[in-house]
């Protein structure tokens, strides 16, 4: 697949790196496992002198063999004798960069953690001391995201605050999966780009793998999903084991019956029998796995709060894979995968919704957008974008199939609305997968 998007995010790292010409740059990327961060650092360095370094998990001796072979390749850099310590090499680099320029880039940065913890201490005490003369320009990057935000954010760690610029990778917008499916697969339907975005999510590995497959059509993409040995059965807890430890089990236990439906604590307690508001809280602001969703205009407090997986993979792989292990060892993958093709209509919708409120997102009409539903939810509203500035808005009802929305029942459902919404000049619309 040829590379899509990206293009702020490679004007800044070309910013970056022509400012480090000058003046010493540290630059912190960080985005979930498959995200694309390292082929953007690969193209944006395209030309450029540079030494890219892989944290792998393996001695800090035999780490700093490899290290100081591709230091000498690429920079040219002669290092004599065995050098065992990552902070000895460092130094070198650091000296060297008062000298001349060129770029460094550490790839998944955060695995120091499991090799030496004290290298991140080694790390800020060598910069403070060589960059104000130094023209470097060290690019770092990790996958992980509770550990990037402890070692670059909390202020006891000690590379808090050494940070030029820090970028985190995000998925590909709508926009851009609909060109790369429009690209690849010019006879694909609404169907296949619903399903490219409901699989992938816009993560590019996994798009890749699907227009490398040449897998665009949904029946294809469920087929690769689901065939023996498949790259993606494993990959859901591939991504999460790091993240949660010893604790996996429990969590696990939350994102399935999250992705299954069971969107409130009080039924995620109640399935368990045990209180999960901690690790409720640790999906959400220090995973970074699940969000919560309110009424737009809720006050802070309120307990129509619904818990929603961030990640559409993860959704879909903890609704369609982690629950049916015993059909994946068992080598029946066949039935899971009809078991998809069932029921993806049903597990779409809620993909749908997030589709078009990423859409309007990305079109930059609007301020704020969200859903509305009263306490008995007898009344909701799946999408509500207004923009504070100009006073406009927009309610829609969104359905897969045009013929099923009823713009008068939307209007009735809007006349129950707070006071808060008042202030819009609202206009009603139907969105569905023509739409798209």
């Amino acid at each position: 697949m040829k590379f899509y998007d990206r293009e702020k995010e490679i004007k800044l790292l070309n910013d970056s790196e022509l400012q480090s010409q000058q003046s010493a740059v540290f630059t912190v990327i960080s985005g979930r496992r498959r995200i694309g961060k390292t082929s953007l650092i690969l193209k944006s360095l395209e030309g450029r002198q540079f030494a890219y370094l892989f944290v792998a998990r393996m001695s800090e001796a035999m780490l700093c063999e490899k290290f100081q072979a591709e230091i000498t390749r690429s920079l040219g850099i002669s290092i004599y004798g065995s050098v065992t310590g990552f902070a000895a090499l460092f130094e070198i680099l650091m000296q060297e960069s008062q000298k001349r320029h060129f770029t460094v880039v550490i790839d998944e940065i955060q695995n120091f953690y499991k090799i030496n913890p004290s290298i991140f201490g080694q790390i800020q005490e060598i910069w403070d001391r060589y960059h104000n003369a130094a023209k470097i320009n060290l690019v770092v990057c990790g996958s992980i995201r509770s550990l990037m935000v402890k070692i670059f954010e909390n202020e006891s760690e000690p590379l808090y605050g050494r940070a030029t610029n820090k970028l985190i990778i995000k998925p590909f917008e709508p926009n851009v999966l609909r060109e790369i499916i429009t690209d690849n697969a010019p006879k694909a339907k609404a169907e296949d780009l619903l399903a490219l975005y409901t699989f992938t999510g816009g993560v590019a590995k996994y798009t890749e793998l699907f227009v490398d497959s040449k897998c665009l059509t949904k029946e294809k993409m469920v087929e690769l999903l689901t065939k023996r040995d498949s790259y993606f059965l494993t990959e859901g807890r591939d991504l999460t084991i790091n993240e949660f430890s010893n604790e996996y089990d429990i969590y696990f236990s939350i994102l399935q019956l999250i992705a299954s439906g069971k969107s409130s604590q009080a039924q995620i307690d109640g399935v368990l029998q045990k209180n999960t508001g901690a690790y409720l809280n640790n999906l959400e602001k220090n995973y970074e796995l699940v969000y919560k969703l309110k009424p737009m205009f809720a006050k802070a407090g309120t307990r129509l709060t619904k818990y929603r997986i961030k990640d559409n993979f993860l959704r879909f792989w903890f609704k369609f894979v982690y629950p049916y292990q015993d059909l994946i060892e068992s080598n029946r993958t066949e039935m899971l995968k009809q078991h998809i093709l069932d029921n993806f209509a049903e597990f779409s919708g809620l993909s749908l919704e997030q589709y078009f409120r990423e859409k309007l997102m990305a079109s930059g009409e609007f301020t704020s957008i969200g859903g509305w539903w009263d306490k008995n939810s007898e009344n909701e509203i799946d999408l509500i974008a207004v923009n504070d500035f100009t006073g406009k808005g927009l309610i829609a009802e969104i359905k897969r199939n045009p013929k099923k929305i009823n713009l008068e029942a939307l209007k009735q459902k809007a006349s129950h609305l707070p006071k808060e919404f008042a202030k819009y000049d609202f206009e009603f619309k139907g969105l569905s997968m023509e739409d798209m």
